[in-house]
Order: structure tokens, then C-alpha cells, then sequence
């Protein structure tokens, strides 16, 4: 099997149109200020050939799922809501790959972990939306996987900011490290 030198991954977390798109049910005008952070991340991880991983949200059309007590119904496949916000689209290349997921951590019920095992990923840089959901549960079972987990601070945000600042402190503390975006810049 060959081995690529690259030990840090990228995972852009729900960068699809429900949160991005003026209009539709989960966007809030601050979530436009993470974009040229998590652009430049999907640069840089695509010029270095660092493996990029778009976990997105996906819920099967027409069937229950337990998330729905919770959230009306939401991110369905082949809905507009769950499309790749405009620019974020996967490209056409060996280490860019796509995990939908059901739950609000991109590592739940999902073949991520097995996945970065097998590409011998060590670190994580985790970006997306919103911090105090899907990037800290994604960063909570990273952490609990025995992963290093890096979050840059620019690339994202919640709509309910005190929220989001109260999780990226325990993300410090707890979970791994929250860093600037040419930090993280550095680490892919």
C-alpha cells in the first residue's frame, strides 16, 4: 500500500447552501464572514494534496430520523438546503472525498475514522459551521479517536455567538487547539 507523506487532513463541515444561502432555513448573516477563511483552507489543502473531507449533513428522503425530534426536517439528499454551497463543490481528485453524515458529528455512524486511519492521518484541522454543534461534536469524537484537532478561529462561527466563543474555549481546553487561520495554513 503507498504511503502519502501527509499527516493533517482537512474537514470542511456543512458548507451547503441551508447555511450559506441568504433565505434559506439555518443561514444567518455572520456565517458570510467565515467564507474567506474556509475558501482559503480548500485552497491550500488542494495545493498541497492534503486530503479534504466535505462532511455534510444528509438525511434520507421521505424517512424518519431521530434528529427530526429535535430539528424539523432538514438537509435531505437531493434537496437545494443540503447542495454544496456554490464554490465548495468536491473536485475531481484522489484525496478529496465526501462523508455524509446524519448526526451532528462528522465521526457518528459514519466511515470517517477508518477513512483517516488508512491515509495514516494524525492531525485534524476542523472547519465549518456552526462551533457550537457540528464542529465541536466533530472535535469531541476526534478527540476521543485519538486525534490531534486543530480549529481555526476565521473559519467558523455560529448564530448564537456566545455559544460558539463558549465552545471554542472548551475546544481549547478540553479537545485541541484553536488557532489563527495562517496557523492552520502552516499545519496542512
Amino acid at each position: 500500500m503507498t504511503k502519502h507523506p501527509q499527516r493533517t487532513a482537512l474537514i470542511l463541515v456543512d458548507v451547503i447552501n441551508s447555511f450559506f444561502e441568504p433565505g434559506q432555513p439555518n443561514y444567518y448573516p455572520a456565517v458570510e464572514s467565515t467564507l474567506p477563511a474556509l475558501e482559503r483552507l480548500r485552497d491550500v489543502a488542494r495545493e498541497r494534496d492534503a486530503l479534504l473531507v466535505h462532511a455534510v449533513e444528509r438525511h434520507h428522503r421521505g424517512l424518519d430520523d431521530f434528529e427530526f425530534g429535535k430539528l424539523p426536517r432538514h438537509h435531505q439528499r437531493g434537496e437545494h438546503d443540503a447542495d454544496f454551497f456554490p464554490g465548495f463543490e468536491p473536485v475531481d481528485r484522489d484525496r478529496e472525498i465526501v462523508i455524509p453524515k446524519r448526526r451532528y458529528s462528522a465521526f457518528y455512524a459514519t466511515d470517517l475514522d477508518l477513512t483517516l486511519r488508512e491515509q495514516s492521518i494524525t492531525r485534524l484541522i476542523v472547519a465549518g459551521v456552526k462551533t457550537n454543534v457540528c464542529i465541536r461534536a466533530t472535535v469531541q469524537d476526534a478527540f476521543a479517536g485519538g486525534f490531534e484537532v486543530v480549529v481555526p478561529r476565521e473559519a467558523t462561527n455560529s448564530n448564537r455567538p456566545h455559544l460558539a466563543e463558549a465552545s471554542l474555549e472548551d475546544i481549547e481546553r478540553y479537545f485541541g487547539a484553536v488557532v489563527s487561520l495562517r496557523e492552520a495554513e502552516e499545519m496542512l
